[in-house]
């Protein structure tokens, strides 16, 4: 295990430190000068920090959503619907694409004058601005970073069905349980650790991995509507060199992503045990 702890060490745990204890000193004039909480009280009077905050909030809520669905087409390929293997390998395929690549196709099919919009006007629905409205735009992100993403979720449901005992399964359809009652009952208890696992997984990329698809659709727009932690610490760092500041946020960021990943573990286990 020595060659894997000291990585982890030395690449890992000793940056995070490093981080924290830079985010307590000062930026510009007062580089290298303890400030204390400075940076802290900072962050909490930016209003585009508490707009980041605020969506996050978001991802958590719609968290579930983006977990359930890959679980459900995971469902559906190990029952082995008509077209099964054919569906495992087109689900899979967004994740081999960049994020840029992505936010670039997109951008294009969600254009005021795009398809998406050009199929709504046939029906008679007017065009909706799909990434330049406040309210809308970070829904928009999130369903596209989810479609992005959800074939690794889906190879990780698959990899955990393997594990599960095909008798009870059997069991179930010879007692006459519907879809939805083995889907609950007997599916998602045998794969409460794989939800687990997913759930921790998919918090964290969307996190921390949406940051090619804000660039290239949203640039943190309109208004600063779709500012994650991650975006935010981007422009303060690479952009207005307050690299303290940034060390700051991405300090909460991390507390942020430790507290949710423990309480979503603790209500699995929970909900896991009533199953």
């Amino acid at each position: 295990m020595a060659p894997a702890v000291l990585i982890i060490v030395v690449l890992r745990l000793y940056p995070l430190l490093l981080g924290v204890n830079f985010s307590f000193t000062g930026d510009g004039e007062r580089n290298g000068v303890a400030v204390g909480l400075d940076n802290y009280l900072e962050l909490l009077q930016d209003p585009l920090f508490r707009t980041a905050l605020g969506n996050v909030g978001l991802l958590v809520l719609l968290l579930p959503v983006a977990v359930a669905i890959p679980g459900l087409l995971a469902t559906f390929i190990y029952l082995r619907v008509p077209g099964h293997r054919l569906y495992r390998s087109v689900y899979f395929f967004p994740a081999v694409l960049s994020p840029v690549i992505v936010g670039a196709i997109f951008n294009l099919l969600l254009a005021v004058d795009g398809p998406l919009n050009a199929v709504l006007g046939s029906v008679g629905v007017g065009p909706v601005d799909w990434l330049g409205h406040p309210d809308v735009a970070m829904f928009v992100v999130v369903a596209v970073h989810v479609w992005a993403t959800l074939g690794m979720a889906l190879v990780v449901f698959l990899a955990g069905f393997a594990t599960l005992d095909g008798a009870l399964l059997d069991a179930a359809r010879v007692d006459g349980a519907s879809l939805a009652q083995v889907i609950w009952h007997v599916i998602v208890p045998g794969l409460s650790r794989t939800i687990q696992f997913v759930f921790v997984t998919t918090m964290i990329g969307m996190l921390t991995s949406m940051f090619g698809l804000l660039y290239v659709m949203t640039s943190g727009g309109p208004e600063g509507s779709t500012y994650l932690p991650e975006y935010y610490i981007w422009i303060k760092q690479g952009q207005m060199n307050r690299p303290a500041l940034a060390s700051a946020a991405s300090t909460v960021l991390f507390v942020i992503m430790i507290v949710v990943g423990l309480l979503q573990i603790k209500l699995l286990k929970r909900a896991g045990r009533e199953a």
